[in-house]
Protein backbone atom coordinates (compact mmCIF):
# COMPACT_ATOMS: atom_id res chain seq x y z
CA UNK A 1 0.00 0.00 0.00
CA UNK A 2 1.50 4.02 -0.60
CA UNK A 3 1.79 5.46 2.14
CA UNK A 4 0.50 8.57 0.78
CA UNK A 5 -3.08 6.97 0.59
CA UNK A 6 -2.56 5.07 3.98
CA UNK A 7 -1.74 8.23 5.71
CA UNK A 8 -4.87 10.28 3.69
CA UNK A 9 -7.12 6.98 4.96
CA UNK A 10 -6.32 7.71 8.73
CA UNK A 11 -7.20 11.46 8.53
CA UNK A 12 -10.16 10.05 6.52
CA UNK A 13 -11.36 7.74 9.86
CA UNK A 14 -10.39 10.81 12.46
CA UNK A 15 -6.97 9.39 12.82
CA UNK A 16 -5.21 12.18 14.10
CA UNK A 17 -1.98 11.56 15.99
CA UNK A 18 -0.04 10.17 13.15
CA UNK A 19 3.73 9.21 12.73
CA UNK A 20 6.62 7.35 11.72
CA UNK A 21 8.50 4.96 14.62
CA UNK A 22 11.29 2.69 13.98
CA UNK A 23 11.88 0.17 17.18
CA UNK A 24 15.14 -1.55 17.28
CA UNK A 25 15.30 -5.37 16.65
CA UNK A 26 16.15 -5.62 20.78
CA UNK A 27 12.59 -3.85 21.07
CA UNK A 28 10.28 -6.22 23.77
CA UNK A 29 6.98 -4.93 25.31
CA UNK A 30 5.19 -6.83 27.83
CA UNK A 31 0.97 -6.91 28.12
CA UNK A 32 -0.17 -4.00 27.83
CA UNK A 33 -2.85 -1.68 26.47
CA UNK A 34 -3.43 1.55 25.55
CA UNK A 35 -6.46 4.08 25.56
CA UNK A 36 -6.77 4.77 21.75
CA UNK A 37 -7.25 2.79 18.58
CA UNK A 38 -4.32 1.93 16.61
CA UNK A 39 -3.83 1.38 12.65
CA UNK A 40 -0.27 0.95 11.39
CA UNK A 41 1.11 0.32 8.13
CA UNK A 42 4.51 -1.73 8.39
CA UNK A 43 7.34 0.22 6.04
CA UNK A 44 10.38 -2.55 7.06
CA UNK A 45 11.01 -5.23 8.83
CA UNK A 46 8.71 -7.81 11.03
CA UNK A 47 6.27 -6.90 14.52
CA UNK A 48 4.73 -9.74 16.32
CA UNK A 49 1.79 -8.93 18.28
CA UNK A 50 0.47 -11.10 20.69
CA UNK A 51 -3.29 -11.11 22.09
CA UNK A 52 -5.49 -13.73 23.83
CA UNK A 53 -2.09 -16.01 23.84
CA UNK A 54 -2.13 -15.72 19.56
CA UNK A 55 1.15 -14.35 18.19
CA UNK A 56 1.02 -13.20 14.36
CA UNK A 57 3.75 -11.25 12.29
CA UNK A 58 3.07 -8.43 10.29
CA UNK A 59 5.59 -7.28 7.36
CA UNK A 60 6.32 -5.04 5.30
CA UNK A 61 3.26 -3.55 3.46
CA UNK A 62 1.12 -5.02 5.76
CA UNK A 63 -1.29 -3.46 8.11
CA UNK A 64 -2.77 -4.28 11.89
CA UNK A 65 -4.96 -2.60 13.82
CA UNK A 66 -5.97 -2.55 17.67
CA UNK A 67 -8.72 -1.25 19.51
CA UNK A 68 -8.55 0.86 22.33
CA UNK A 69 -7.95 -1.28 25.53
CA UNK A 70 -6.96 -4.48 23.89
CA UNK A 71 -4.30 -6.34 25.69
CA UNK A 72 -1.18 -7.44 23.78
CA UNK A 73 2.49 -7.98 23.38
CA UNK A 74 4.88 -6.24 21.17
CA UNK A 75 8.10 -7.77 19.36
CA UNK A 76 10.18 -6.50 16.46
CA UNK A 77 11.89 -8.17 14.10
CA UNK A 78 15.56 -9.58 14.22
CA UNK A 79 15.85 -6.51 11.64
CA UNK A 80 13.46 -3.90 13.83
CA UNK A 81 10.91 -2.60 12.30
CA UNK A 82 9.34 0.72 10.82
CA UNK A 83 5.90 1.62 10.24
CA UNK A 84 3.39 3.89 9.32
CA UNK A 85 0.84 4.59 12.75
CA UNK A 86 -2.07 6.63 13.55
CA UNK A 87 -4.14 6.56 16.90
CA UNK A 88 -7.67 7.53 17.21
CA UNK A 89 -9.21 8.59 20.33
CA UNK A 90 -11.89 6.63 21.64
Amino acid sequence: MDTTAFEAALVQDGYGDIETKALLCTYRAGAHAHPFDVRALVLAGEITLTVNGAARSFTAGEVFTMEAGCSHAEAAGPDGVSYLVGRRSR
